[in-house]
């Protein structure tokens, strides 16, 4: 019998312990996961990798997490990928200009426990 795929999930968190923390959540629900802590890194790992899909906070170095989302929807191999922005950005704005760029969803850390983020992921990629 064919194994069944793993869904994988790219986790671009700047915040290693946290990060760590969702990490250890997803994998006990049976995903994949991979890590970036930056967002250049987050866009290579998502070119590489082709997860299924991104948790991506705003707020990181090197690229922030609005222009890893451009990019990714910018390029045709990526677009598909949904993304789910993960921040502690709560501000309407912010959160507008995610949904307007592309993101599938948009949960503030603090609001969100990481077994209800985990119920997110699933809900977004049912959906798909």
């Amino acid at each position: 019998m064919p194994q069944s795929k793993k869904t994988k999930i790219l986790i671009v968190e700047d915040d290693t312990f946290l990060a760590g923390i969702y990490a250890n959540k997803f994998e006990k629900e049976g995903f994949e996961v991979s890590l970036a802590t930056d967002g250049e890194a987050g866009l290579k790992a998502a070119g590489k990798e082709k997860p299924d899909i991104v948790l991506l906070d705003i707020l990181l170095p090197k690229l922030d997490g609005f222009e890893v989302l451009e990019k990714l929807k910018a390029d045709t191999g990526l677009r598909a990928i949904p993304v789910i922005l993960l921040t502690n950005l709560g501000q309407k704005e912010d959160v507008d200009k995610g949904l307007k760029l592309g993101a599938a969803d948009y949960l503030i850390k603090a609001h969100f426990m990481p077994s209800e983020t985990v119920d997110k992921v699933k809900k977004v990629l049912s959906a798909t």
